[in-house]
């Protein structure tokens, strides 16, 4: 089981407002690697309900490199293989939209979404939501910190992929019909 778990917090609506990210790498099964970067965003207008959720000022960041100076460091972990994020659909906006404030190139990569993945893994929850997931099957950790819900993510896999006994986030997603998507199509 190989993959990296990734999550983004915004300052406000704007998605390229990236202020954190979160990444954790999972190899043959195991977390290997964790990462935390506090990013400065590139207007720093921050939103009071962005600060509510994540709890991230702007004297938080206001020393930290933008997004751009993370990028190929970044990058690196996108190679590692295929990507994993609850509510994909946001960080993988969030992704392109940062990029595309920067004129970055938007790499090719497979990304899944462990909210399908739970959804399809533990039917019949009242809810997928990542802390009420965490809840089920017994974690704790801090809600819309970019680091903990990037690793509770990795750690929603690893349930799944015990569940269900498979060996390779491939074969998960083979098993539960869920078809990966590419970030740039």
């Amino acid at each position: 089981m190989n993959f990296v778990a990734i999550d983004f917090e915004t300052a406000n609506n704007d998605p390229a407002s990236v202020c954190a990210l979160g990444i954790v790498v999972v190899e043959n099964g195991k977390i290997t690697e964790k990462r935390y970067k506090l990013i400065r965003p590139n207007n720093m207008k921050f939103n009071w309900h962005n600060i509510r959720v994540h709890g991230i000022k702007p004297k938080d960041v206001e020393n930290e490199p933008e997004f751009y100076r993370y990028w190929k460091s970044i990058k690196s972990y996108l190679k590692k293989g295929q990507i994993i994020a609850h509510n994909a659909a946001f960080d993988t906006a969030v992704l392109r939209a940062v990029l595309s404030k920067y004129n970055i190139e938007i790499p090719d990569f497979k990304y899944t979404c462990s909210v399908q993945i739970a959804r399809r893994t533990w039917k019949g929850w009242k809810s997928y939501s990542l802390n009420s997931v965490a809840d089920q099957l017994g974690f704790t950790f801090k809600h819309h910190h970019a680091l903990e819900d990037s690793e509770m993510c990795a750690n929603v896999v690893l349930e799944a992929s015990k569940e269900l006994n498979v060996k390779s986030i491939e074969e998960l997603n083979t098993c539960l019909e869920i078809f990966p998507k590419h970030l740039i199509k």
